[in-house]
């Protein structure tokens, strides 16, 4: 299990937007992290073998600094991470959204996967977190963007993980 911890908060290059090179009004990373655990649906975007995007909603967790979800062994989404497991997940509010960069990995210990299905369970009842349904990923950040709609120019934050 990975601890939780806590990106290095910077702008982004985002040229032609207006953002400050200023460190003022960075959003922290508590504002990302409660924005991806309270989401309710969740965009997934991983590639295809030939490189073309694919992006389908999925539920998931926030847990521990990881996002964790599931998907059927067979789906598109578990055929592109394992030809390659790069993706994106965001939040599905776009208007304050989080983009998560990362690696996904399939979770193969049971007793995690014990401790990861009672928050699943708490937010998606009655569907549980269930190995026999489907491979469930742990997708680890590399890099996360945030965008405050209300203060896009001001608060725009990318956070790198070590």
């Amino acid at each position: 299990m990975q601890k939780n911890r806590t990106p290095r908060a910077e702008r982004p290059n985002i040229p032609d937007y207006g953002i400050p090179e200023s460190r003022k009004g960075l959003l922290p990373w508590t504002w990302a992290e409660q924005r991806l655990k309270k989401s309710h649906n969740y965009w997934l975007i991983t590639t295809y073998p030939d490189g073309r995007p694919h992006a389908m909603p999925v539920w998931g967790i926030w847990v521990d600094g990881a996002f964790y979800f599931s998907t059927g062994r067979d789906s598109r989404k578990a055929r592109n991470l394992a030809n390659n497991p790069n993706c994106i997940v965001c939040n599905e509010r776009s208007h304050e959204a989080v983009i998560v960069h990362g690696r996904a990995e399939e979770v193969g210990d049971a007793e995690r996967i014990r401790e990861l299905g009672k928050p699943y369970y708490r937010k998606y009842k009655p569907w549980k977190l269930d190995p026999e349904m489907g491979a469930i990923y742990a997708l680890r950040p590399s890099f996360a963007l945030g965008m405050y709609e209300k203060k896009f120019q001001s608060a725009a934050t990318r956070w790198k993980f070590a």
